[in-house]
């Protein structure tokens, strides 16, 4: 290494310079030593790799290049490596994360179709036709858009799957990335786990809401009977009427939790939606903005609340209150709700 030393390059420390010059002064002080080697140009570089003879010429490039390795993180190298890896995640294009994300987005839009239908066919007509069988015959004409064999799984099971699925995966990725970046929990906080916001606790309780009545209206229906074709408005009266207590807890739990979490979702994809950490804040930002962030919430929390009238006009004012099914098709329900212990 000391081969490749030019003569005239010095340590800085060997040649250690003031940063000014004192003009003389009357005052009794101790006098102020200066290296009679040292440059009278005091504007010569620190590092260990310059040369004070070439590098301090104006102009040339070598007197700009970036501090030496002997400052942690200040190296050209290092400068050079972070330049490197911003530029091959660049150009590896976005991550997982941007992928789910984007999966959870586009996953709920689709859902929305089949809860337009699904809202119009169990609530919105019976509070027209204020009767369950005269509501019975728009519900079969809807249920041949979204509960055949092939519509069924695109437009209600595989959106559904989606976005619970790209929900979880976020969950545990950027635990993931907590754990890859600080070892364990993240700074202010005991836990690497992400942090819960309101939508994503709703949506994990509507996950418990929604598999229980996919379960009770179409899954045991195939268990016991082999289809579900006598599954209809009449089946949710007559569970409401032997069951009230159950039906109720079942019904508004599923209604309130999945009116919360759509809405608060479509208003986040569509930044309508304040965030629920400013929201928490309020009494740090300035009036103005507080008054703005409550009137934002106020107003989503507003269409949450329209959006389960809509569901309750009819399901809990009409269905609910439809009373017991009789014949041969009562005792099917009553054998079904039999096969779980009701």
């Amino acid at each position: 290494m000391d081969a490749d030393r030019s003569p005239n390059r010095q340590d800085s420390q060997e040649n250690f310079s003031p940063l000014m010059q004192l003009d003389p002064s009357p005052i009794d002080s101790p006098p102020v030593l200066v290296d009679v080697e040292a440059p009278t140009d005091f504007n010569f570089p620190t590092g260990r790799d310059h040369d004070t003879n070439a590098n301090t010429m104006p102009g040339n490039p070598a007197a700009r290049k970036a501090p030496s390795a002997g400052a942690p993180g200040l190296s050209a190298s290092a400068n050079l490596a972070s330049s490197t890896s911003s530029a091959s995640t660049t150009a590896a294009g976005p991550g997982p994360i941007f992928y789910l994300m984007r999966i959870q987005r586009f996953s709920s839009y689709a859902m929305g179709f089949f809860t337009s239908l699904h809202l119009a066919n169990v609530s919105l007509i019976p509070a027209i036709t204020r009767s369950v069988a005269g509501s019975e015959t728009y519900l079969l004409m809807t249920r041949e858009v979204y509960q055949t064999s092939l519509t069924e799984p695109f437009l209600v099971a595989l959106p559904v799957i989606a976005h619970v699925g790209s929900g979880i995966a976020l969950r545990l990725l950027r635990r993931s990335q907590n754990l890859r970046r600080y070892g364990g929990a993240m700074p202010g906080t005991t836990s690497s786990w992400p942090s819960f916001s309101y939508i994503s606790i709703s949506g994990y309780a509507l996950t418990v809401f929604y598999t229980a009545h996919v379960f009770a209206n179409r899954i045991l229906p195939l268990q016991v009977e082999g289809d579900s074709s006598n599954i209809g408005l009449a089946y949710v009266a007559h569970s409401f009427a032997r069951h009230p207590v159950i039906a109720q807890v079942a019904y508004i739990g599923l209604l309130a939790v999945a009116s919360g979490h759509m809405v608060w979702g479509q208003a986040k994809w569509l930044g309508l939606a304040p965030s629920t950490k400013e929201v928490q804040r309020t009494g740090t930002l300035a009036a103005g903005k507080k008054k703005y962030q409550r009137r934002k919430w106020a107003g989503v929390h507003g269409a949450a609340v329209g959006f389960a009238a809509l569901w309750a006009v009819g399901g809990l004012a009409v269905v609910a209150r439809g009373g017991l099914t009789d014949g041969w098709v009562g005792r099917v329900y009553d054998d079904m709700f039999a096969t779980v212990g009701l």
